[in-house]
Order: C-alpha cells, then structure tokens, then sequence
C-alpha cells in the first residue's frame, strides 16, 4: 500500500476536496496541518518548493495539488499509483 501524505490548512477548499476524494477512494493518509507549526511548513518547502496547499505526496513523490490529483483521476491514472490503496 503506498504511503499518501497531504499538507494542509483548515480554510483551504482544494485541501478539503483532496480529502474528500482521497477518502471516496478508500485511500488512508497521513495529513500535516500547517496552521501555527512553521516547522512543518518549512518541511513542506523543503519536499515540493511549493507555498500553496494541498501538496499532495504519494510514495514520497510530489504529485502537486488538488488540480493535479483530479486530473490523474479525470485521465485514470490515479488509480495507477494508489495500487491496492484504492477502495480497499
């Protein structure tokens, strides 16, 4: 099963519809809430060089957000790369 990391913050739209398609799948993640740990939000600098959230990872690789997780699913891919994470 891959391991599925998502960065988020609580008033973040895109962050709440990657979970919720995350979890419509099936797929368990760990989630970074950033809110109050500048910790964590260098941590996430460091991994993707990104500001934004979502930042989606799975197996350690930077997928993007919540743009880049729909279209993997829109195209079928996504399934792809969750294996058997997907609707178990």
């Amino acid at each position: 099963m891959p391991k599925v990391e998502i960065y988020t913050t609580n008033s973040c739209p895109y962050c709440s519809r990657s979970k919720n398609l995350l979890t419509d799948k099936g797929v368990e993640f760990t989630e970074y809430g950033l809110e109050g740990n500048r910790d964590r939000m260098r941590e996430m600098l460091k991994r993707c060089r990104q500001k934004t959230v979502p930042q989606i990872f799975i197996d350690n690789n930077h997928i993007g957000g919540f743009e880049e997780l729909a279209d993997l699913e829109s195209a079928g891919q996504l399934d792809q790369l969750l294996g058997d994470a997907a609707y178990d």
